[in-house]
């Protein structure tokens, strides 16, 4: 029987092999999958999966973590300050063409706020604080992005880039799920026998609409990188050497900010992952002569990204930043 202890705690499992399905459909049966092709239902499926993380959180036992400014500002730090700088570096080595550095900006300045809360959690971070900062992330990524577009490559990708995709995803993604979470909360606290069954069914929802998403984007848009091969080798090893120079810097960051080990690793993991799920629609949005390389860029990123996610769930909490002794008791 599964139960919803199984289900989480094979989890990165079921991702992978949902990776490895999503690849070999796209691949073979491209004309099907295209059906999935649509930046509205990537984006109500990871509203879903927000909201089924948003219920499993009591905010009314959260205000010491909304009064932890250390960790606010060591994340905006490692966000905002550290990432910038490191894929600035790394851009230097791509080719120096439009659409391939505007690919490559979107999906690594702007900071995951969805499946990056999972992998905080099973890589024994503080998802709570993780996901309290989500709100923030998005806000200062929307505000900061095309800032940063400007200073790495000037006027003309900034009037490329629309604003209303990044609006339409906060209000899908991340306002909507969270008042509707909180609306289970507090009418499970006053029909309690039904809203508590309600709550307890929403628990099962995060790691199958994980699942979901990840095979709706990769399967929808793998048929896509073979179009732009040569490209896509180019940008690979940028992705893998973001991902292996991330945690060292945040850890430097984490230190700096005295953080206990939970809240660092958070530090690490939201500045290792990227915001690939939600960087597409607005990918999407762009004139066509741009889109469809942005939009295979991107989805290369997920694809190195969720590969290495499995690594820093191991390396993270063994190796990178591990429990002190007073932790540890």
């Amino acid at each position: 029987m599964i139960t919803r202890e199984k289900l989480e705690h094979h989890q990165v499992w079921l991702y992978v092999a949902t990776l490895a399905l999503a690849a070999g459909l796209g691949l073979l049966a491209p004309d099907l999958m295209a059906a999935l092709d649509h930046s509205i239902f990537i984006s109500i499926v990871i509203a879903v999966l927000m909201f089924g993380m948003f219920a499993q959180i009591p905010f009314t036992s959260m205000k010491g973590s909304l009064g932890n400014r250390r960790f606010i500002l060591a994340i905006l730090t490692a966000n905002y300050i550290a990432v910038p700088i490191v894929v600035w570096g790394l851009s230097q080595l791509l080719p120096q063409e439009s659409p391939v550095l505007l690919g490559v900006y979107l999906v690594l300045l702007a900071p995951c706020i969805d499946y990056v809360i999972v992998f905080t959690q099973i890589g024994r971070g503080n998802e709570k604080a993780m996901l309290l900062s989500t709100p923030i992330l998005f806000v200062t990524q929307m505000l900061l992005l095309p800032v940063y577009l400007w200073l790495f490559m000037g006027k003309k990708a900034s009037e490329v880039v629309s604003p209303a995709p990044f609006i339409e995803a906060f209000l899908i993604i991340i306002v909507l799920p969270l008042l509707l979470a909180v609306g289970l909360q507090l009418f499970s606290k006053k029909a309690r026998s039904g809203g508590q069954r309600l709550l307890d069914a929403s628990a099962w929802i995060p790691v199958p609409l994980m699942a979901l998403a990840l095979f709706m984007i990769v399967s929808s848009q793998i048929g896509k990188l073979s179009v732009y091969r040569d490209t896509i080798l180019q940008v690979i090893p940028v992705y893998i050497a973001f991902m292996c120079i991330m945690p060292v810097v945040s850890r430097l960051i984490v230190k700096g900010f005295r953080l206990d080990a939970r809240s660092g690793r958070a530090v690490i993991f939201s500045a290792g992952t990227r915001n690939s799920l939600v960087v597409l629609p607005l990918a999407l949005a762009l004139p066509d002569d741009w889109s469809t390389l942005v939009a295979a860029i991107i989805v290369t990123q997920t694809i190195v990204e969720l590969a290495g996610e499995l690594v820093y769930v191991r390396i993270i909490p063994n190796v990178v930043l591990r429990d002190t002794q007073q932790e540890r008791r």
